[in-house]
This record gives C-alpha cells, sequence and structure tokens, in this order.
C-alpha cells in the first residue's frame, strides 16, 4: 500500500488585527504555516494557492464560547466567512470549532523547544 496524495487543505484563523493561514502537506498529515496577513495579504496568498489546483477546502477557526454558544466574535467570522465566499465562489468552506485553540498553539510551540522570545513574536502564535 502506498502513499496517497491528497489536495491540499487551507486553514484560516481570523482576527481582527491579524489573520493567520496554514496548510496541509500533500499527504494531508501536517500542517505548516504560510504566514500572517491583512485582509488583502490573505485573499492574495489565497488566490495564488488556489490557482494552483491543489486546494481541496477551506476550513475557518469557528469562535464559540467555552459552552459551545456564538459570541460577538462569532458574528464577525461569519462576516468573514461571507466576504470569503463571494471572492472564491466555488470553494469549499468548512468551520471548526478552535475554542481552545490558542492555548493548544502555545503548547506545540513550547513542546517544540521554541525560545520564549520566538513563542511571543508577533504572529507566531497566529501561524502555529
Amino acid at each position: 500500500m502506498g502513499l496517497v496524495i491528497k489536495k491540499r487543505v487551507l486553514a484560516i484563523d481570523y482576527g481582527t488585527k491579524r489573520i493567520g493561514l496554514a496548510k496541509s502537506d500533500p499527504l494531508g498529515l501536517f500542517a505548516q504555516p504560510v504566514g500572517t496577513f491583512d485582509l488583502e495579504g490573505l485573499f492574495r496568498a489565497v488566490r495564488e494557492l488556489l490557482q494552483s489546483g491543489e486546494v481541496e477546502k477551506v476550513i475557518v477557526g469557528y469562535p464559540l464560547s467555552y459552552t459551545g454558544e456564538k459570541n460577538p466574535m462569532t458574528a464577525v467570522v461569519d462576516r468573514f466567512i461571507t466576504e470569503f465566499g463571494d471572492a472564491f465562489p466555488g470553494t469549499a468552506i468548512e468551520t471548526v470549532d478552535e475554542h481552545s485553540s490558542s492555548s493548544r498553539a502555545r503548547e506545540i510551540l513550547i513542546s517544540s523547544g521554541t525560545s520564549r522570545k520566538k513563542r511571543n513574536q508577533k504572529g507566531r502564535l497566529d501561524s502555529a
């Protein structure tokens, strides 16, 4: 049984100041950061990745509360998803509950040996 090459998945962590973008490897096993962007830069980067024909879908982090309910940031992300869908019609978009994702990203950076100085750099956590 050989390795199966899949189309990539893009993951977006939407924030009001920065937007993190990551992509899966061709096997769909790992995510690798693409970078952090403002909205215009994100759309430019996504457009380039979609034009490659290697992207299967886009996953957007959905900021539900710790009880699983919507909150003010959820409405902001809903508007972003609508705008994203309008900019990239036909692109499959899914959401994933991102409750505690920053805590998990911080733990990953710590366990990978990333120094405190690098962990605290702007955008480092957004792209982890």
